[in-house]
């Protein structure tokens, strides 16, 4: 069984006992969430897609850790114009185990 979560404005596709790096959210590490933003639900040949979302599903996981993606450089050049500049982002995460997928 899996199912389609919306959260942090992404999609991701999950699966029960799957681990991922989700935008951060403020719960502490070890804290069961309930994800109830669902978008579809399949199992097998059986898909419910919702609309938007599917009444009554929810998606149980528990925070892992926090952290910090690899850092993201940009870098912005006109040519001819002397102009550089040079910045760097690291995005916040939260990692989550999925444990229950509830219809």
């Amino acid at each position: 069984m899996y199912a389609v979560i919306k959260t942090g404005g992404k999609q991701y596709r999950v699966v029960a006992g799957e681990k991922l790096k989700i935008e951060q959210i403020p719960a502490d590490v070890g804290a069961e969430i309930t994800l109830d933003q669902i978008l579809m639900i399949g199992e097998g040949e059986a898909v419910k897609v919702g609309t938007p979302l599917v009444e009554g599903a929810s998606v149980k996981a528990t925070v892992v850790s926090h952290g910090r993606h690899d850092k993201v450089k940009i870098f912005k050049m006109r040519r001819r114009k002397h102009y550089q500049k040079h910045q760097g982002h690291r995005q916040n995460y939260t990692e989550i185990q999925i444990g229950e997928i509830a219809i």
